[in-house]
């Protein structure tokens, strides 16, 4: 699995380090390892690596103040556990060493991103601008309007700068909504349908507490939205399961009542945090060390990783389903950044065919994750030891999950590929980038996160032919309904058990890799095509090729247009 690398010693202390690229294992020699600008090695010592399929293998481990290397006669491993004799602490330097610059927050060290020098063309941060995203959707517009109250985070600390709001709200119910609205995450807008003006609004829940408390300037804020569009009745889906929605009355939270005219609530059921949490460590325990084989179905239905997947997938096809009838809808779970962000991304990916566009999906992760405030930081911690945290959960995990199963089911409709998310998820965790780092914009803001760090998308983007789907079709009407079915939901192995050497999981299918060799033959037969239209429209060309005056007519078709006809083998 692409988590950190767990290291043990004979104190039986475990901890973790970031993921190191498959391609820097293959390197033969430690004095060969290549590098990124601004890694530097820390140490390097002979060790045995205890392999669950080898046993015990000699090798040389390098730690630097990025990643570990590890270098055997073996093949890629990713989830690595060394024992290192007590006897006179001979490798307590190496353990601390490692602890040390794994957990570099948690040591007074800086996060790898701020001491990268990598460099590319594109500046990865550009990718995502609030206000061309809004006049790609058609706004602001007669119903609604773009509003910069949160300029300085001083509505919400957790939300964007820019927020589009009901046209005819003021400034002043904003801010008595947030006051009703749990961490003042205020009903906003994540996306409108060009055609029906029905909206996807997010939030968090309402705060009614015990005693039922109301607010009437939240009610007719939700009557705002639902007047827009002339909505019948507007829809709220609340991520959670009934029974939690209830128990969050007891700590001040809740849900929309019956004082919610005109609205009509919907319970999706999606777990908590920490129940996906104890879910994938499940799925871990039968992937590895050993894949579970006697009772592998039993095995993994008992993880509950797929029914989950699919509580979201349904969940969000619900969402979809509205909004393409017409009706406008607001989706919530409790704070509005986990449950709440799977949703709506979902939701909008299948509505929206720009999103399924390798840089329309890199705007989708930007607005509807990072701007909004889904907590990387609490959520994988970066650079903290204290992976007990109860604050660790794979929500984001789950939703590139959830892409993948719509790109299986899907297969012409992304222009990306599979690679490029298992490149986001292996760089979620690695801190060489600092699109994933803290929690929201304003403390990226304060820690100067665009400026002192490089994005992610400036990677992807320097070499973007290696993450485009060859099977790409665009068609950017079509809305995108999953079957969110247990018989259609795979595990995704090229993922979660692709570190392991007895898993032959082909990383691409014959079918893709012979439709790219006849895409490159496609394009060597256009590139001679146009090297020979160019040789033919010189003069000297032209003079050689004109046809005599006793030349029939019928034969004097020039050279370009007789080429103009050649056909590939495609």
């Amino acid at each position: 699995m692409a988590s950190p690398v767990s290291v043990y010693n004979s104190n039986a202390l475990d901890t973790h380090i970031s993921s190191t690229s498959r391609e820097s294992l293959k390197m033969e020699l430690l004095a060969d390892v290549s590098l990124l600008p601004g890694e530097e090695r820390i140490t390097d010592k002979d060790i045995i690596y205890i392999c669950p399929f080898s046993g015990a293998v000699k090798g040389k481990v390098l730690i630097t103040n990025y990643r570990l290397y590890f270098k055997s006669s073996d093949s890629d491993m990713r989830n690595l556990r060394f024992a290192l004799k007590q006897e006179g602490h001979s490798r307590r330097d190496i353990f601390d060493l490692l602890f040390k610059h794994a957990f570099p927050l948690s040591h007074g060290l800086p996060l790898f991103a701020y001491l990268t020098q990598e460099k590319y063309e594109e500046n990865g941060w550009n990718v995502y601008k609030p206000m061309e995203e809004f006049r790609r959707q058609g706004l602001p517009n007669n119903k609604w309007r773009i509003t910069f109250i949160n300029k300085n985070y001083e509505l919400c600390d957790t939300y964007p700068t820019v927020l589009a709001v009901p046209f005819k709200s003021k400034e002043e119910d904003l801010r008595r909504v947030a006051a009703f609205r749990s961490r003042a995450r205020i009903p906003v807008l994540s996306w409108i349908h060009r055609e029906n003006q029905a909206v996807i609004v997010r939030c968090s829940q309402p705060l009614v507490g015990m005693s039922g408390k109301r607010n009437k300037d939240d009610e007719r804020y939700l009557d705002m939205i639902r007047e827009a569009n002339d909505t019948t009745k507007l829809t709220i889906y609340d991520a959670r399961p009934n029974v939690n929605a209830v128990a969050n009355k007891a700590t001040g939270g809740g849900y929309e009542g019956d004082e919610y005219q005109n609205a009509e609530l919907i319970f999706l059921d999606i777990q908590n945090i920490h129940v996906m949490r104890e879910s994938l460590k499940k799925l871990k325990d039968i992937v590895y060390p050993n894949v579970e084989e006697s009772h592998w179905l039993s095995s993994l239905e008992s993880t509950h990783w797929l029914e989950h997947v699919k509580l979201v997938l349904s969940g969000a096809i619900q969402v979809a389903d509205k909004v393409s009838s017409g009706n406008s809808v607001v989706v919530h779970c409790s704070d509005g950044w986990d449950r709440t962000a799977q949703l709506t991304s979902l939701a909008m990916l299948m509505l929206d065919s720009h999103y399924r566009t390798l840089r329309g999906f890199q705007v989708l992760i930007e607005k509807e994750w990072i701007s909004f405030g889904h907590k990387f930081a609490s959520r994988i911690g970066h650079g903290d030891k204290n992976h007990a945290d109860q604050d660790r959960s794979p929500i984001f995990v789950q939703f590139i999950d959830c892409v993948w199963q719509m790109t299986k089911q899907f297969p012409t409709a992304f222009e990306f590929n599979e690679r490029l998310l298992l490149t986001i998820l292996d760089h979620l965790y690695s801190c060489r980038f600092g699109t994933f780092l803290y929690n929201c914009e304003s403390a990226r803001d304060q820690h100067d996160v665009r400026s002192k760090t490089v994005s992610l998308w400036s990677l992807v983007n320097s070499k973007m032919d290696i993450y485009l789907n060859p099977f790409y079709t665009p068609e950017s009407g079509r809305v995108l309904y999953p079957v969110a079915s247990m018989r259609h939901l795979e595990l995704w192995v090229t993922y979660y058990i692709r570190w392991n050497p007895r898993i032959r999981q082909q990383q691409q299918s014959p079918v893709e890799q012979r439709y790219k060799e006849l895409l490159a033959l496609r394009d060597e037969y256009l590139k001679k095509l146009e090297e020979l239209q160019l040789s033919d429209s010189s003069p000297s060309s032209r003079l050689a090729n004109s046809p005599t005056p006793n030349t029939p007519s019928s034969t004097s078709s020039t050279p370009s247009q007789q080429y103009t006809h050649l056909q590939t083998p495609l």
